[in-house]
């Protein structure tokens, strides 16, 4: 997931919390399981491997990501892509490089969400060499299915917290809101708001989650697919919706969008707190 993962649970004894907690954990492996890339059994992994060949059966739940994407690739303007995995070949930031032009142009024609093949019970990815990738909302979605299966056996306040995106399960037993701190770009021991949230979902996306500086220039991991370069203009979008699905989605399309990302966040009708490079911050609550 990227990062530490934590399942909160209140107002219940310390054997049930951890039966529960046991829940929520299985059923965040299960999505790694199913939809990482990184794993040669998942369903993610068959598509790509049959890429230029064949279609793959999809089940109900991978249908219903499909046609999120969809949604989401339109609603961006095709800037949410993710097709656009297959880019992270050229960008390795272990390695802490600019891609040569001919490492990473090459690359560019194997994005484009827009190509994909669905029918109602499979997917074919036309070119060989194409990928899908669910990074940019495996643990979003991770977070609200734990969430969903701890509320169905008996959870009433906590919260999944997957890296930094977080869905609550419901407020403190007082019926106070969790305090949820929000980390300074640029200054990892510091915050630059606390968020009292006792429903629904909060998501950050930034540009000091993985990066790297050269020429002094820095690198981020969120790369715009149609110049396969990383995006510039935000430093962090943080984003208040119902689902960790919904808020981490339009954290990351906001960073894509660059300067008319404000406009977007504006049109979604949710709380939003962004930094732009500047160290300027903009804010709906």
């Amino acid at each position: 997931m990227g990062g530490a993962c934590e399942i909160l649970l209140d107002g219940l004894g310390k054997k049930e919390a951890k039966k529960l907690s046991a829940l929520g954990i299985k059923e965040v492996g299960r999505i790694e399981r199913k939809y990482s890339r990184y794993r040669k059994e998942s369903i993610v992994s068959k598509i790509n491997a049959a890429a230029g060949v064949d279609w793959t059966e999809c089940d109900q739940e991978t249908a219903g990501l499909l046609e999120y994407t969809e949604m989401l690739y339109q609603s961006s303007g095709g800037l949410f892509d993710v097709t656009s995995g297959v880019l992270r070949r050229a960008w390795d930031f272990d390695k802490a490089a600019v891609p040569d032009p001919e490492e990473l142009f090459p690359l560019l024609p194997l994005v484009g969400w827009n190509r994909v093949e669905r029918r109602e019970n499979a997917v074919r990815l036309p070119d060989e060499g194409m990928q899908l990738d669910f990074g940019g909302i495996g643990k979003e979605y991770a977070a609200d299915a734990a969430a969903e299966v701890l509320c169905d056996h008996g959870a009433r306040h906590g919260y999944v917290n997957l890296a930094g995106d977080i869905k609550v399960i419901g407020p403190r037993p007082d019926g106070e809101a969790w305090v949820i701190g929000i980390r300074d770009p640029r200054n990892p021991a510091g915050l630059i708001a606390s968020i009292p949230v006792g429903a629904g979902a909060i998501a950050t996306s930034g540009d000091y989650e993985r990066f790297f500086e050269s020429c002094g220039r820095r690198y981020c991991h969120i790369i715009n697919p149609v110049t396969g370069f990383p995006v510039t203009f935000w430093r962090s979008v943080t984003v208040l919706a119902p689902l960790a699905t919904t808020a981490g989605s339009c954290t990351t399309i906001a960073m894509l969008m660059g300067q008319d990302g404000l406009n977007y966040l504006k049109e979604t009708g949710f709380k939003y707190l962004a930094v732009d490079q500047s160290g300027r911050t903009y804010y709906h609550h």
